[in-house]
C-alpha cells in the first residue's frame, strides 16, 4: 500500500511539474507581449508629443493670421462705412 501512495504522489508531482512548466511558458509569452505593448505605447506617446508641438506652432500662426484678417475687415468697414458707400449685392432671383 505504501508503494501505491508513493506512485500516486509521484504522479501528482509529475503533473504539477508539467503544469508549472506550461505556466512558465505562458508567463514568458505574456511578458514578451507586454514588452511589445510598452514599446508601442512609448512610440505612440512620442508621435503624440510631436503632433502636439506641430499643432501648437500652427495654431499660433493661424491665430496671428486670423487677427490680421479681423483687423483688415475692421479697417475696411470703418473706411467704407464712413464713406457712406455700402454696396449690397442684389437679392437672388427666385425660380418658380
Amino acid at each position: 500500500e505504501l508503494e501505491d501512495d508513493i506512485a500516486k504522489m509521484t504522479a501528482k508531482i509529475d503533473s504539477a511539474a508539467s503544469r508549472s512548466a506550461t505556466l512558465k511558458e505562458e508567463v514568458k509569452t505574456l511578458q514578451e507581449e507586454l514588452a511589445a505593448l510598452s514599446r508601442e505605447q512609448a512610440e505612440m506617446n512620442k508621435i503624440r508629443i510631436e503632433t502636439h508641438e506641430d499643432y501648437t506652432v500652427a495654431k499660433a500662426d493661424l491665430e496671428l493670421g486670423l487677427g490680421g484678417v479681423r483687423k483688415a475687415l475692421s479697417v475696411l468697414r470703418d473706411y467704407y462705412g464712413s464713406a457712406g458707400v455700402v454696396q449690397q449685392p442684389p437679392p437672388p432671383e427666385k425660380h418658380n
